[in-house]
This record gives C-alpha cells, structure tokens and sequence, in this order.
C-alpha cells in the first residue's frame, strides 16, 4: 500500500453524487453555448465544496487537449497542493478519456465521478472527426497505477440528462 492509499478522503453520499454531477452537466450546456464540445467537469473538496469548474475549451482556444477535466487539472495543480487534491474529487459529465485520466493521475486527484461512460459518448458523438472516442475505460488507466483513485460512474440515472446536452451537436 502506498502513502496515497493510507490518506483519507471524504465519503459522498449515492445523493450528493449525483447532485455534483448535475452541477457539472450544467457546465456542459454552457460549454455548448460557447462553442465548444458538451462537456464539464467540477472539483470538489473534502468539504464538499465546488473548488473550480471548468467548461470544454478545445475550440475556443484552439487547444487539442482543452478536454474539461485535463484543463481543470491544469488549473487546480497551479492553486492546490498534492495533499489537497488527493482530498478532491472530479465530477465529470463522461468518463475521463485516456488523456483526462493521466491528467488526474498527475494532478494526484483521488476520487473520479461521472455520468456516462465512454460509450455512452460514442453513442452520441458516432464517427464524429471532433471526438475519436478512445475505448479505454479510466479503471484500468486508474488500475495500472500506483494509487488507489476511487472511481464511481457511470450513474444510470443521469446518462439521459448527460446525453440530452448532447443531441443535435454532432451532426
């Protein structure tokens, strides 16, 4: 077991999971108002207060990697600290590409929680050139590593509402 094992995390309720995954699919319908891919991503600290939110920004800032959880990894490792972020959890709209996950790998984030899976985004996406959906599930990103990041999704309850942000983008 390693160091990051034996340090605790808050414990989040099945309701107040899906309460942040709704804030989060909220910041994909303003992603998709300005322009970019439907999909957001919050942070979440051990008080279980939104630290930081990020919108998808791959095209509004011409950025390939402006996935909303590698971009909110990004600002959450310029303001916290490891230890802080090992406390934090990531509420995600889809499940984190291979990309996010090292992101939140790196970044030392703890614990992962999403709405739909990656093939429930293939499913909306298709063969869209935008999104060429990696199948790669983020528990064996996650798995493969020397830390033990908690993992929750998807929410079956939420994949329509994640979807329906969805609708009409693609194509």
């Amino acid at each position: 077991m390693s160091s990051w094992d034996e340090k605790r995390r808050a414990t989040f309720t099945h309701e107040e999971d899906v309460a942040f995954l709704r804030r989060a699919i909220e910041v994909s319908r303003r992603s998709r108002e300005n322009g970019n891919t439907p999909f957001g991503a919050i942070l979440v600290n051990e008080h279980k207060e939104v630290v930081l939110e990020q919108k998808n920004r791959e095209i509004s800032e011409h950025i390939c990697t402006g996935h909303a959880e590698a971009s909110l990894m990004e600002e959450a490792s310029h303001r916290f600290d490891h230890d802080y972020l090992w406390q934090c959890t990531i509420y995600t709209t889809g499940e984190p590409c291979a990309m996010c996950s090292g992101a939140i790998y790196w970044a030392n984030v703890g614990r992962v929680v999403y709405a739909m899976s990656e093939r429930d985004i293939l499913a909306q996406t298709g063969d869209s050139e935008q999104n060429p959906t990696l199948d790669t599930p983020c528990r064996e990103i996650f798995g493969s590593s020397q830390k033990q990041i908690e993992v929750a999704g998807p929410f079956p309850e939420l994949v329509e509402e994640a979807c329906e942000v969805h609708k009409g983008y693609w194509g």
